[in-house]
């Protein structure tokens, strides 16, 4: 694949109709690769266009000391290629090769349909909604269907909650001290995004007792798939294991859809074992990292995860 094939886009290069099109027919499109996703939740971004649209990578920048370098936005788990064709390795090569000569530093998540051997996995449990909710249940793991049954000993109620923004402040103060690099500029760009999303693509479901909330989730829809964005648990509800019971109520509600419920993660040994008592399967995606920072800065900049991957 020649270099000329892939034309470097500035945004305002880039045709939004076209790239939007191009997401919406990918077999791997994300929510995080649309226009509206990026424009609001990066600070800069240019792209990587191949042919006539037939397949794009977005590069989301920053700059500092007069260096540009990529960075993985808040909010948005996975980028890379999106395109309607098998992702090859000859064409994930051609890509990053035109990103490599372009930034001196990246540390960024490619999809999951980044099948590239020297590229180390992230865990990230999704859920297809395509089967009834009794089958669903089969596949729960016996530690799920104690904590479900100890749900029965209290009113716990499950339903729709319009006020995405009460969601998103509760986590912020919940565990926003556990994200410094999700600065309070990101939480405000995040809130954003999901005011001026339609009603339809913003799902927000709460577990209640006594009309005390106890765990609340937000989530976006797009195309096929549920993403997990962003969920928070009161005290007195991890005591009644209340986000146990609001994800099962969640596949109880969506089952026998074509919906896929994507769980965001986890790498954390606790949260992949608790998303994986659902049934759920593993759809890793890519970490990509390197480091062509002038010395002395590429010492001071140091490696976010494992090793850099050699292609």
């Amino acid at each position: 694949m020649g270099r000329h094939q892939i034309q470097y886009l500035h945004r305002n290069q880039i045709d939004t109709g076209k790239w939007d099109q191009c997401i919406d027919n990918a077999a791997n499109g994300l929510i995080y690769a649309r226009t509206f996703y990026l424009d609001c939740l990066t600070d800069d971004w240019d792209a990587l266009v191949l042919g006539d649209y037939e397949a794009v990578m977005p590069l989301t920048w920053r700059k500092k000391i007069g260096i540009r370098y990529l960075y993985q936005p808040a909010f948005t788990q996975q980028l890379g290629i999106f395109t309607h064709v098998v992702i090859t390795e000859e064409l994930v090569i051609a890509f990053l090769k035109e990103v490599e000569a372009r930034f001196r530093f990246a540390e960024i998540f490619l999809n999951y349909a980044h099948g590239v051997k020297a590229l180390p996995a992230c865990a990230n449990f999704v859920l297809s909604f395509q089967r009834s909710y009794e089958q669903l249940q089969q596949n729960y793991k016996p530690g799920l269907v104690k904590s479900l049954k100890r749900c029965r000993r209290f009113n716990l109620t499950y339903c729709e909650e319009a006020g995405h923004k009460m969601v998103l402040h509760a986590y912020k103060e919940m565990y926003g001290g556990r994200m410094p690099h999700v600065s309070n500029e990101d939480y405000i760009n995040f809130e954003t995004l999901c005011t001026f999303l339609p009603n339809e693509s913003r799902v927000v479901r709460v577990v209640k007792e006594n009309n005390q909330l106890l765990s609340a989730a937000l989530m976006l829809r797009y195309k096929n798939r549920l993403y997990l964005l962003v969920s928070v648990t009161w005290p007195e509800g991890r005591s009644r294991d209340a986000y146990h019971f609001l994800l099962d109520r969640v596949i109880h509600e969506f089952a026998e859809s074509e919906l896929t419920l994507d769980f965001e993660g986890s790498e954390l040994p606790g949260v992949a074992h608790f998303y994986r008592s659902f049934g759920t399967i593993d759809q890793p995606y890519f970490f990509y990292h390197y480091n062509r920072l002038p010395w002395p800065l590429r010492l001071l900049k140091k490696q976010a995860r494992g090793q850099q991957p050699s292609l």
